[in-house]
């Protein structure tokens, strides 16, 4: 085996199962554990155990180094583990907007245990701290497994703020430089994303660059609607229509919408 190739990414599986657990530890009521028997404090050991584990492998996969980074890795779990309450408290809003704003819901545990807006983004959100403490790869699997059962697709580098809603929710995208504000409502196929990539002198993508729009505060964007560029501004409490295709600002207090010639603002 080659040098290049005895080095391994974290374990898919083990991720889910992080997911999971940390999901059960916060809201116990809603996420049945693997072992019904287990307590509070044993799940949580567990579930830190496998996340100390996978950022461990993480990031020897990303350093190609036999190295343990235990030092690298205690930091990233130490200050992920004191960011769970907020993290909690964070998706307890989040539950909030979907329950009022859906006439549909009957209760908050209703939308915590079957809304797919509420699974993404809370695993989003989970993600979105690990991202900040660069840990390689896991966010991605994350996020990327919420994408596959969900069809929500959002980076774990985008912003969000607090209230966030999505509905239905199916086809929507939310890229890595997109920042969000409170109270935003999102519906199904809403892309949140780049307009054209900025090449190098080589003719490759710039990377780490602002690529994606900043959303207002009190923002609905109806379904299918396309917001592009990083220069795009949606102001706070814009109403973007339906099938509407946005690639320049928008001022506050817009609406926005498409009929079959051209998109008009009104």
């Amino acid at each position: 085996m080659s040098d290049e190739n005895r080095f391994y990414p974290p374990d898919r599986r083990q991720v889910v199962k992080i997911i999971r657990g940390l999901m059960a530890a916060m809201f116990p009521v809603c996420f049945r554990r693997d072992d019904p028997e287990m307590t509070d404090r044993q799940l949580m050991e567990e579930t830190t155990m496998l996340l100390r584990r996978e950022v461990c492998a993480a990031i020897c996969f990303r350093k190609k180094c036999d190295e343990q980074p235990e030092e690298e890795t205690r930091k990233i779990c130490d200050a992920f583990e004191k960011r769970l309450p907020g993290i909690r408290k964070m998706l307890l809003k989040d539950v909030e907007a979907l329950y009022e704003g859906d006439p549909a819901a009957e209760s908050r545990e209703e939308v915590m245990i079957c809304y797919p807006g509420f699974f993404a983004i809370s695993i989003f959100r989970l993600a979105h701290e690990l991202y900040l403490l660069k840990t390689p790869l896991i966010p991605r699997i994350m996020t990327e497994f919420a994408h596959e059962k969900t069809g929500i697709d959002i980076h774990p580098g985008a912003t969000v703020g607090e209230y966030f809603f999505i509905d239905h929710g199916t086809g929507t995208v939310i890229g890595e430089t997109t920042t969000i504000g409170n109270h935003v409502k999102l519906y199904q196929g809403v892309t949140l994303g780049a307009r054209s990539f900025e090449l190098d002198e080589n003719g490759n993508p710039v990377k780490k660059i602002k690529r994606h729009p900043d959303i207002g505060n009190n923002v609905v964007i109806y379904a299918n609607a396309t917001i592009l560029g990083g220069d795009t501004k949606i102001g706070d409490g814009c109403v973007i229509g339906g099938n509407t295709w946005l690639t320049h600002s928008v001022p506050a207090g817009s609406t926005v919408s498409y009929n079959a010639v051209e998109n008009t603002r009104k």
